[in-house]
Order: C-alpha cells, then structure tokens, then sequence
C-alpha cells in the first residue's frame, strides 16, 4: 500500500478556485473513468460553492450532478465539503435539516464528509459528525487554520483532540488560504501525531507559493494523506500540481504509486475544458503573497473577482483585499473560509464602495456579533459591536439549540414545488434562489448562464432591447447590455455595463445630451433624466432610498402610509450572497415604493421614498 495517499480536487475546489464554480457537469462526466482509474483514495466533488453555483448559475440540479458522479465513478470514494451547522448554505439549521442532508448525501453517492467550522467551534460539528458516523459513512473532523495571535499550535492540537473524541476517522489540515509555511507545516503535524491517533489529511492552497514546500513537509512530519489539484486547474489560489507531487515523491519512500502517464491524460482533456470558461478567469487567481496578510482562501479569491465585476466594482479590488484583514479583527479573527470569508468580505466590500466604514452593515455581521455562528476566537470591536446591534445579547450556548426543529415546516412550504425530499433540501439551502430553480425546473424554462465565445456575441442570447447592443471595433464584436448607472449629477458618471457577459464599470464624461422627451440636442446640457433604465425614478432628495451596489431585492418591511424614524429597516437586498438591511435615510412617512421583492436593483435608482414629517 502507498506511504502517503492523494484526494484529487479538480471537480471542486481547483475548478472553484480558479473559475468561479463553473464547470458544468457535462465537462466533467466524459473523464470520469480515467479518473476512476487512476487511484485516488478520493475525489473531491461536491459541496463547497458547487451546489450554489449549480442551482444560481448553472441551472442544473446539484443531487443529479451527485448521482451522475456516482455513476460514472463506480471504484472511487467521492468526497464532499460539509460547513458543519451550516451545511451548503450561510447559516445555521436545525439538527433534524443536518441529519436529512447528511443521509441524503451518503444515500446519492458522498463515502467521505470533510467537516469543519468557519470558528472551529466544535458545538457546530457535533451534529455532522454523528449524523456522518451513524450512516456508515467516513467523517474527516477540519482544524481550519490561520493566522492570529490566538491561533498557535497547542490550540489546534487541542481542536484535534476534541474532534478524535467525537469519533472523526481523520483529520484534516484545511489551510484554505495558503497560510502555512514549511516550518510551521512541520512543527503543527508532529505536534498533532504525538497527540493523536487519527490519520493526518493536509490540504493547502497554493497563492502564497509555499504549498509543494508545505506537502513534503507534512509527509516527513507524518501526514499521510494529501490534497493535490490536476494541473490543468492547479497552482496559484488552487492546489500544488497532482501530477508534479506524484512525480516529486516517485522513487522515495513516500510513493503514491500513481501513474502519470495516465494524469497526463486527464490533464490534456480539462486543459480544453478550461478553455471554455475564459469568461471567468481572473487576474487575481495566481501566486499572491499578499495572501499571508489578507488571509482571502483560494476558494473565494475566483468568486470574490467575478462578485465584484457584477457590482462594477473590479477596479477597486486592492483596497478590498486591504480593507479584508481589517474587518477581519473588528469581528475578532475569525479564520476565513465559508461562511465567515463571505460575512468578512462583503462588509470589506461595502466598507470600500460606501466610501465609509460601516455605515451599512450586512444582516450576517450583526448575526456574528450576537454569537449566532459561535464563539468568535478574540474578542469583536466593542464600538462596530454597538453600531451594529447596540446593547444586543451576545448568545453563549450553542446557537443550533436556538432553532426549532424546521423540516416539517419547510417540507410544507415546499410542497408546490418540491418533487422529491431532495428538492425540500435545495430549498432549505436557499429558499428564493433555490424556489425559483425548481418552479422554473418544473416549468421547464431554465436558462442557464451563458457560456460566451471570445470572438462574437452569444447569437442565441435575450431580445435585444435600447440598452442591449453590438459594437465592432477593429474587425472584433462585442455584445454590450447596460445594466445600471450611477447618480446623476455625477461629473463623471459610473456605468454598469456587461461586455460579453463579463460585468465591467466605465465612466462617462458627459459632453452633450439628447433630451429624449423632446428630441432636441442640447450642448453641454445638465439635464438629466428622471427615470433610471428600470423606470424607477432616480433619487433627487434625501427622503429617496437607495442601495449602495447592484442586488436582489429579498425583503420589503414597510408598506406605503406607514411612519418610519431615520436608521430603521425598510428593504433587505442580496448581493454577494449576504443580505444587506436597507434604512430609511430620513424620519417621515412611506409615500412610495418602487421595488418588490425578486427585483433587480442598481445604485441610481430610488427604491422607496419617504416624505419628511
């Protein structure tokens, strides 16, 4: 038998990494059996951002995608990432909803359930891994490492402890930002074999550049399991090259016993797979030491890129990744990886669009500093803590034992549209995005995202409208759609645009304008329109309200006629996947609301108005 044994990533966290979440499962099922093959002692892929990724973009259901991997993989152990409590989703549910998704996984396919906690409170994995252990299926108890002045070796050997006791069958080393270093990689797992019994797994990204270091490292400290990503979607915010490791420990003690040879095929397939989803690489996903500061994991740089292109925001990537690290402490030093890289991340965001530190702040911030997703390493920044929630109780049991058992209940309100208790699940993980899937599934209207050609427009896309349109420069077309602007008035204004589906900000400097009503051209003119592209009104005084970045409206909480005070919540939108509280930006009465809940929204819009008492 092999020294030391390789989980190949490529189906999830590599293609996660480095394109956004997505490959189709259509790209992925004609390898299968080569990877099947091959030896592996697993294969990542599922969990993580795939099932979102699936249901948001991809229209394809995730429970088939599991079920058609299993299929095609007939000798392979498929490997999923679990987030604990929270599941797939971004909070926490209740025991019974754990414990049905654990046993819906392993009965589709899932032998092995890597399991962590975002705060490494290990209240939050007791569940899975009973639920993991009493379906016959192999549970991998996560130290999800960073840095910090609380994290230091004796407290993960501790974390390791704990999660042997509850029966965990390995244990992994989830470095999901490419934090570790050779040294420390090797004093952390000798410290954690003299400690433990359980099988050490080490998975670590490679942005920092140190992952191979750290690999060899670990299997001379004792790992014997290791996570490695085909080449074709290695390196950089990904993993160290299976086929490089392979080739690295061939001949020694330490030989995986894999032919590469036969990796190299597999590599030449997904090379032209990659080739497809052009659309949503990033400039952001190779080699970036400043990642030992940011802490931002390999598996949301991709993500993080691409969210910000749909806010027209991408130029303003480096105060993000600077702002980070900041936020990162004022909530008490959480390790980022889902959710907390999501919660830490679009507050940086909204800290740096706003142009004001916290002056909005998200619903899952204020969740976090009342202790809703666990202990929180360090303490949090007294005055955000008093910004956000005010006097707020701090909960200190585990949050979990807050919540009502909710499969009943979201089995009923899932029944006109659920076929099957999979469904119910989809829904449970995200009730509008995962409702509008299976009613469009049921309707059989799905339209997923397109995937473009870098050298024309997509043919068979929308109708075009007067805000959708071709240009060719040089011999090249590109399909163009506006999709928001910023405020009038603005010397140089923003545009939101999307060049061959990729979301794009420009600023206009306007010159002249056409007066539309009238049909008349006025140079120079300073007049602008009244009404934003969406026919919403544009916002000409403080009792209108507005959204800082594009999003999804999720919740409207007043109604026309109603009295409102400055500061008090009156729409929630999504945007980067976290809901944002909307406040009134004046005391007075409601006149008027211009948005439903499911609307699309841009900053240049008036979403309600409010009349000043």
């Amino acid at each position: 038998m092999a020294k030391v044994l390789l989980t190949e990533l490529v189906l999830r966290d590599g293609q996660q990494s480095l394109i956004a979440t997505r490959m189709r499962t259509s790209d992925m099922l004609p390898i299968c059996a080569k990877l099947d093959s091959i030896g592996f002692w697993s294969l990542e892929a599922w969990g993580g951002a795939t099932f979102d990724a699936c249901v948001r973009f991809l229209k394809e259901d995730p429970w088939e995608r599991l079920t058609k991997l299993r299929k095609a993989l007939p000798n392979s152990r498929i490997q999923m990432l679990l987030r604990g409590q929270n599941l797939l989703g971004y909070r926490h549910y209740s025991d019974d909803v754990v414990r049905a998704f654990v046993q819906k996984s392993a009965d589709n396919g899932v032998d092995v359930f890597r399991i962590f906690d975002a705060m490494n409170d290990v209240r939050n994995l007791t569940t899975s891994i009973e639920a993991v252990k009493q379906v016959g299926k192999h549970a991998e108890g996560t130290i999800s490492y960073t840095t910090s002045p609380v994290h230091h070796i004796d407290y993960f050997v501790a974390l390791a402890k704990e999660l042997e006791n509850l029966g965990c069958d390995t244990i992994a080393i989830k470095d999901m930002a490419g934090l570790l270093t050779p040294q420390t990689t090797s004093e952390l797992v000798t410290s954690l074999r003299a400690a433990v019994s359980t099988p050490i797994h080490l998975h670590s990204h490679a942005t920092s550049g140190l992952s191979a270091m750290c690999i060899l490292k670990s299997i001379e400290a004792g790992a014997t399991m290791i996570d490695t990503c085909n080449s074709s979607f290695g390196e950089g915010a990904s993993h160290s090259s299976t086929e490089s490791i392979v080739a690295a420990l061939k001949g020694t003690e330490f030989d995986t016993g894999l032919d590469l040879a036969a990796l190299q095929e597999i590599t030449a397939y997904f090379r032209e797979v990659r080739k497809k989803y052009w659309q949503f690489e990033s400039d952001f996903t190779g080699v970036d030491t400043r990642v030992l500061v940011n802490q931002v994991p390999g598996g949301m740089i991709s993500n993080l890129s691409n969210q910000l292109k749909e806010q027209g925001a991408l130029n303003r990537m480096d105060e993000v990744l600077a702002e980070i690290p900041l936020v990162r402490e004022d909530l008490g030093l959480p390790p980022l990886v889902t959710p907390t890289s999501q919660i830490v991340g679009t507050q940086a965001v909204l800290n740096v669009i706003t142009g004001a530190r916290y002056k909005s702040i998200t619903n899952e911030v204020k969740n976090y500093l009342l202790g809703r997703y666990g202990r929180s390493p360090a303490p949090v920044n007294a005055s955000i803590k008093q910004m956000a929630v005010h006097d707020g109780e701090v909960i200190t049991c585990r949050p979990a034992d807050l919540l009502e058992p909710e499969l009943a209940k979201l089995t009923a309100e899932a029944e006109r549209f659920a076929k099957s208790e999979e469904d119910v699940l989809t829904y449970a993980m995200f009730p509008d995005i995962g409702q509008t899937y299976l009613q469009e599934r049921n309707a059989e209207s799905l339209v997923p995202e397109a995937l473009l050609d870098k050298a024309v427009a997509n043919s068979a896309g929308p109708r075009y409208a007067p805000n959708e349109f071709k240009v060719t420069l040089h011999g090249e077309t590109f399909h163009i759609h506006l999709t928001g602007s910023g405020h009038s008035g603005e010397e140089k204004r923003p545009y939101y645009v999307s060049v061959d589906g990729i979301a794009e900000e420009v600023f206009v400097e306007t010159l002249s304008e056409i007066q539309v009503s009238g049909g008349t051209i006025s140079s120079g003119s300073k007049k602008k329109e009244a009404v934003a592209k969406s026919g919403r009104p544009r916002p000409s005084h403080p009792g209108h309200v507005t959204t800082s970045m594009p999003g999804t409206i999720v919740a409207v909480k007043v109604k026309t006629g109603d009295k409102v005070n400055a500061g008090d919540g009156v729409l929630v939108i999504e945007a980067m996947k976290m809901e944002n509280e909307i406040q009134a930006s004046t005391s007075g009465i409601v006149v008027a609301i211009h948005a439903n809940k499911g609307d699309a929204v841009n900053p240049d819009e008036s979403l309600l108005e409010i009349q000043p008492e």
